[in-house]
């Protein structure tokens, strides 16, 4: 939806968009596999789910994407309402900069699990982001900064709190990956 800014559901395919960008989606899913060593029985997981091929993009599945934020009580009785282009477009910017903080948090947390340490999680983990937000597109909104910036202050605060229930291990592994993507993706 956000590269075709046209904001109706009617203009878009997940295939059409996935066609020409195989080589990134490749990148992505190699890096996933790398941080969280994964093995291909995992990895068949993604392609089971069925999210990297056609299927239809509904206004009810933006609306879960983007976690509900343009819901609002008046539209379980105007269906039309989540098919106005100005709601769309806002499930879809929501949606973005929600699914992109939880991807960054998603890949911590399988770096840390599986004990990757934090240069090579780092590495991958901000190389999937920048892929994913050019993916994303609209003309530069999702940074790979903001993406860090935005993982920072909603994620690691339940984790790293002296009384979240991580263990130190894990603490460590989080402060660790913090400064390492500090590194690559907010310098300065």
């Amino acid at each position: 939806m956000n590269r075709t800014r046209t904001w109706d559901l009617a203009d878009v395919s997940v295939g059409d968009f996935l066609a020409p960008r195989g080589e990134e989606v490749a990148r992505i899913m190699a890096a996933v596999r790398a941080i969280g060593r994964f093995d291909g029985p995992v990895m068949a997981v993604a392609d089971e789910l069925g999210y990297l091929r056609e299927h239809p993009v509904t206004p009810e599945f933006l609306l879960l994407w983007s976690a509900g934020v343009a819901w609002v009580p008046e539209s379980a009785e105007d269906p039309a309402y989540l098919r106005d282009p100005e709601v769309v477009r806002r499930m879809c910017r929501m949606g973005a900069d929600l699914q992109l903080a939880k991807l960054l948090d998603a890949l911590v947390t399988a770096g840390v699990a599986a004990g990757v340490d934090a240069g090579e999680g780092g590495r991958l983990a901000a190389e999937v982001v920048r892929i994913a937000c050019d993916l994303v597109g609209d003309a530069g909104r999702s940074t790979p900064e903001g993406v860090f910036r935005t993982w920072r202050v909603a994620n690691l605060p339940d984790v790293l709190r002296p009384d979240a229930g991580a263990p130190e291990y894990g603490k460590a592994g989080y402060r660790a990956y913090d400064a390492e993507l500090e590194r690559l993706l907010a310098p300065g």
